[in-house]
């Protein structure tokens, strides 16, 4: 009989496949609509992680890499890849002692990717897979540990994105996600409402030319389950020893959970 906590996170994770930011939509028709914003931004994205969280991005990031403590030979999948940060940081940590497959559905956020790769000199410890995290086209028990940042929220349905990386996982291996999460501060979050809604768009309009994605962003953030919702989510999907660890007083959350 499944607990009331799995219970509420997985009508949250139901709700969200239906929701396009505030908008509700057929969720056969998000992951295109979703794809077009990470087109539009894909030449801009890291310079506005950097700029609209003050490169406190680049911090949650080494706080991924530090829990997942990654040891020489780790074979990692990086889903939802981006332009690589998390790849790139696990080699970097390792002085390329490992291998990476990064693997995201948006091919122009791929060919970011692939160039800081050459740009870093990991091309040759990196496999770039085009993939849709919910349906992963690796073999079962692939991978040591996999990882995503700031990309599960994207996702369609996450229950079938968590299913998938406890598939792909080896017994004892380890996923671990970044995502934005439920400021946990009562004055702090209202100044990040405001910011989001007000500082996020016009920067985007500035930058990348689009302000309508980075609305988007602030939305999304606000429909993905808080933190403990997440952490049932994932158990439900069959990992164990689920903790998470909040950043920036909640902006973002870390949650690891095992295959055991």
């Amino acid at each position: 009989m499944e607990s009331k906590p799995a219970n509420e996170a997985l009508a949250a994770a139901r709700r969200l496949a239906e929701s396009f930011g505030f908008e509700r939509v057929d969720p056969t028709g998000k992951a295109a609509r979703v794809k077009a914003v990470f087109d539009s931004v894909a030449s801009r994205y890291d310079l506005m992680n950097d700029l609209m969280s003050l490169g406190v991005h680049r911090l949650w990031k080494e706080a991924l890499v530090d829990w997942l403590a990654p040891r020489p030979g780790i074979r990692l999948l990086d889903l939802a890849t981006g332009t690589g940060d998390i790849a790139d940081r696990v080699l970097d940590r390792l002085d390329g002692r490992g291998s990476v497959v990064s693997s995201d559905i948006n091919t122009a956020m791929l060919a970011q990717g692939r160039d800081r790769a050459l740009d870093e000199g990991w091309f040759g410890n990196m496999e770039f897979v085009c993939a849709d995290a919910m349906a992963l086209p690796f073999a079962d028990a692939s991978f040591d540990a996999v990882t995503i940042a700031f990309g599960i929220r994207n996702v369609t349905h996450i229950d079938r994105a968590l299913a998938e990386a406890y598939r792909v996982l080896v017994p004892g291996g380890r996923f671990i996600c970044l995502e934005f999460s439920k400021v946990v501060l009562p004055v702090l979050d209202r100044v990040y409402d405001t910011y989001s809604f007000t500082v996020l768009p016009n920067l985007g309009r500035l930058v990348a030319g689009d302000a309508a994605s980075y609305r988007y962003l602030a939305e999304s953030i606000r429909r993905f389950p808080d933190q403990a919702a997440f952490a049932a989510l994932i158990e439900e999907a069959g990992f164990e020893q689920v903790r998470w660890r909040n950043l920036s007083g909640g902006i973002a959350a870390l949650h690891s959970g095992w295959r055991l």
